[in-house]
């Protein structure tokens, strides 16, 4: 249930998004052929023992003996039921089902559930509109990951993958029981049109997750290959067998860029039953699905319906949940979870309450100052503005004390920038010093404690030197440039009414330094609209990480991802050392070398001073109505809601969940 889950909450776009090449299967077969020619010959000339006449055949030198090394006898590629990225599958190739689900849960009821954005397409890759919540759940990719292991895949449209060693290219088995929503086969066509409509067509994302793979080619109608850039690949081909399957046959003849109410025919479990625009969408699970009793599917998609209602404002959508109207949420504010649910269904058990915790990288919430501006240009100006977020006094009269400081891009885990940087973090480091503070190297990054004697007064004078700095000053308590006298002054946009009051505790903050902050409510379409166009001054927003960082980082975070809109990179942030960091973490060829990349990028990133850290809770605030069973085991990358199942008798005590 990997939803917001602080007080200033944001949609959050998952950096487990299912995205995910022209492939050279022609020189492939070239070297098998070659290879077998090699072998013939070597196996026949020692052993024809022929002595030449000296008087009807010249004489010939026998040519050098050259040492073959075993390795390149080994297999061209190897196949496998699943792909990890690094280390062993934890499930075998006659696995029953992961462990983390119950492989005998009932099916059946209806599963209401709520949404805070409306809707106006039903195509959820492109920038245009607002899609469908739940819309991913018409569509299933080549594998699915694990949830109880790091980043292992396995398969379910392709039964298996083809790998060389170096990962140069991957070859995708499709199962040949394998149907769309309309009974049609799924072929290697439909993979590649896939990839490439996503990539021509879809979000620019796309093409920045899709940098790595060279094209697509198909082998036959049940194989597709697809072949990487040079370079390190680990990746890349989970990226691949990430992507979600469509039809060619159903987008043929449409605009794919374009809202669009039409139905899609998907290749997931459920498929879209109806629609109110903009209000409602109802799922049914699809009663024809192939793989409903593959092994990656067993124990989930356990409800017959899932509808999701809109509710524009969130206290209309947490009053309904307390009416019933719904069935379960993630409650973000702190007031409200210690003071919504003093009510008598929550006494009765009606209503259940939790909170669970989980050990996965939090990410980063925060603040964004768009850099793009020249307003925010400064990384000194940028720093200054630290001084604003009163963390400690917000915690305490706000927050009920829930929340720890967020001080790393990768909070919450190993991940995470530590001290300063030593050993193989601080190797990746040292051929950019000349381009990185000298204080990276001999100090931790810190946030302003106000807690600290005189913690407030101090962060005041450091603010106000790092903006005299930086050329502002100020003139009659107003902050303005030196040389135009323009006044520091900006707008924050944020999303829901609950965010307010944080705000105005930092517009209070800034005015010490004669900052002036404008606060600016709109609504969920139009900031969503607002932050991926980057038409913003500074807004709120939480970047989603996984417990293996990838290819998603040039999304967040790269110098290209910055001009491209629809990007996860709000901040503007265009630095060569980032750029580097993140081809050291894609290149990571294992976890030791991966948490060291890790941590140097987030390293980076903290002292570029991009953004104001907030804070995070370490796990979600859950609270749903008492008709569920759910499985004993939380597995390492968290709960979901999908392994669920509407338990009979709990469901007719209290009249919900019935179809």
């Amino acid at each position: 249930m990997h939803q917001g889950k602080d007080d200033n909450h944001m949609i959050s776009y998952s950096a487990s998004m299912k995205m995910p090449g022209r492939g050279r299967l022609g020189a492939a077969m070239t070297s098998i052929l070659f290879a077998s020619a090699f072998t013939l010959l070597a196996a026949v000339l020692p052993s024809a023992g022929i002595h030449a006449q000296e008087d009807s055949k010249p004489n010939i030198n026998p040519a050098p003996t050259v040492a073959v090394d075993e390795t390149d006898l080994a297999p061209l590629t190897t196949r496998s039921h699943g792909i990890s990225l690094y280390g062993d599958l934890k499930y075998g190739p006659d696995f029953h089902h992961f462990d983390y689900v119950n492989p005998d849960a009932p099916k059946g009821g209806k599963l209401l559930q709520s949404s805070i954005v409306a809707f106006d397409t039903l195509n959820p890759f492109t920038l245009k509109g607002n899609a469908a919540a739940g819309i991913g759940l018409i569509y299933d990719s080549l594998m699915v990951s694990s949830a109880d292991e790091p980043s292992s895949m396995y398969g379910l449209i392709a039964r298996e993958i083809e790998l060389p060693q170096d990962r140069s290219f991957a070859i995708f088995h499709l199962d040949p029981r394998a149907k769309f929503q309309d009974g049609s086969d799924i072929t290697a066509e439909d993979v590649k049109f896939s990839y490439e409509i996503l990539l021509e067509k879809g979000s620019p994302v796309y093409r920045q997750v899709f940098s790595q793979i060279e094209g697509a080619e198909i082998i036959d109608e049940l194989t597709v290959k697809f072949t990487f850039k040079p370079g390190n690949n680990r990746e890349t081909p989970l990226t691949v067998a990430g992507i979600s399957i469509m039809p060619k046959k159903f987008w043929d003849g449409k605009d794919f860029a374009k809202t669009t109410f039409e139905i899609p025919v998907g290749s997931g479990a459920y498929k879209v039953a109806s629609i109110e625009a903009g209000r409602r969408i109802t799922y049914e699970r699809d009663p024809n699905y192939w793989a409903a009793n593959l092994p990656v599917n067993r124990g989930q998609n356990n409800f017959d319906t899932i509808q999701y209602d809109t509710y524009l404002d969130p206290e209309v959508q947490r009053q309904a949940f307390l009416a019933g109207e719904y069935m379960i949420r993630s409650e973000h504010s702190s007031r409200d979870w210690n003071t919504a649910y003093n009510t008598p269904a929550v006494e009765r058990g009606d209503i259940q309450k939790e909170f669970m915790p989980d050990n996965l990288p939090v990410g980063m919430q925060a603040y964004v100052m768009n850099n793009r501006l020249p307003i925010f240009s400064d990384q000194r100006v940028r720093r200054a503005l630290q001084y604003g977020f009163d963390f400690q006094w917000l915690n305490r009269a706000m927050f009920y004390g829930a929340y720890s400081r967020t001080d790393s891009f990768f909070v919450n885990s190993e991940l995470a920038a530590t001290g300063i940087p030593t050993g193989d973090e601080l190797a990746l480091l040292e051929p950019y010093r000349d381009q990185l503070p000298a204080r990276l190297f001999t100090e931790p990054y810190t946030l302003p404690d106000f807690d600290a004697p005189n913690g407030r007064r101090e962060a005041l004078r450091e603010a106000m030197t790092l903006l005299n700095e930086a050329g502002w000053e100020v003139r009659d308590k107003v902050l303005v440039n030196k040389e135009t006298g323009q006044p520091f002054r900006f707008e924050l946009i944020i999303r829901q009414p609950g965010l307010e009051k944080i705000a105005l505790v930092v517009k209070s903050r800034l005015k010490q330094l004669g900052v002036e902050m404008d606060i600016r409510l709109i609504d969920t379409g139009q900031w969503v609209n607002r932050i991926q166009a980057f038409d913003f001054e500074v807004t709120t927003f939480w970047w989603q990480q996984s417990l293996t960082p990838g290819n998603e980082q040039r999304v967040f975070w790269s110098s290209e991802a910055a001009d491209q809109p629809g990007s996860r990179n709000f901040a503007g942030i265009k630095n060569p050392v980032v750029d580097a960091m993140i081809e050291n973490i894609t290149s990571a060829n294992s976890w030791e070398e991966l948490v060291a990349a890790t941590r140097a990028l987030d390293r980076v990133l903290l002292w570029g001073d991009y953004v104001i850290p907030q804070y995070y809770l370490g796990g979600d605030r859950m609270v749903w109505w008492n008709i569920f069973g759910r499985p004993d085991e939380v597995p390492l990358q968290g709960m979901s809601v999908m392994r669920w199942w509407i338990d009979p008798e709990k469901a007719a005590k209290l009249q919900m969940g019935m179809n």
